[in-house]
């Protein structure tokens, strides 16, 4: 039975890990991609894959995530919803709902929680403070949507390879970067078992870097 998933701004890097994986891993193959992007020339190398639909869309338009939602059994969010009012979670979350589709995972930052420790969180914190309360909203949405939801709060990110530890809504962050791997590699557990991290807000990061500063590229 095919399993369809949807990842929206799906010519990001981690997205696109996401896409090459699930296209190569024979345990994948029972899945069709639709790839959301705003300009699908971006990705016309799937074009022609049989397992692919590339939709241009935006995450600002009602109609596209309608359109977009609409006959898929996993959403994938790969971009932090960082607008003023959160209308891009808001509206990713009514187009599911109304369309009937239960499962959503979608990215966002460490911090959200005071949950980073150290050095690093009081820098984290410094450096991306002004984003947070609208990141926070966007997992606050997800958390009394009714859907089933995994936030991912993505570390500093590198291309180290796959190495991670997860944390949980309760607990210290652990670690201070991660690999773009990394989240590819937690988003495609959640694709094969979509009961894995059901209705949590988790961390994602190399725990080797614990303890440092400043991110590890």
């Amino acid at each position: 039975m095919t399993k369809n998933v949807l990842i929206m701004a799906a010519n990001g890097q981690i997205s696109q890990i996401i896409e090459q994986r699930i296209l190569t891993e024979a345990q994948f193959s029972d899945v069709h991609l639709t790839l959301f992007l705003r300009n699908k020339s971006r990705l016309n190398q799937l074009a022609n894959n049989e397992r692919v639909t590339l939709i241009e869309g935006s995450l600002d338009s009602v109609a596209d995530i309608q359109a977009a939602v609409a006959g898929q059994d996993i959403v994938f969010v790969g971009v932090v919803d960082h607008t003023a009012d959160n209308h891009q979670t808001q509206y990713v979350v009514d187009a599911m709902k109304a369309a009937g589709v239960e499962r959503l995972i979608y990215t966002n930052v460490l911090g959200i929680y005071n949950e980073v420790p150290g050095e690093y969180g009081r820098w984290n914190q410094e450096t991306i403070g002004s984003g947070l309360p609208s990141a926070l909203r966007s997992d606050e949405i997800m958390a009394t949507s009714g859907l089933t939801y995994t936030t991912l709060r993505l570390p500093w990110l590198n291309d180290r390879g796959i190495k991670y530890e997860i944390t949980h809504k309760d607990e210290p962050y652990l670690g201070v970067s991660g690999s773009r791997e990394s989240i590819a590699d937690v988003v495609l557990r959640i694709i094969a078992d979509s009961s894995f991290l059901a209705n949590d807000s988790v961390g994602i990061a190399d725990p080797d870097t614990q303890g440092e500063d400043r991110p590890v590229y």
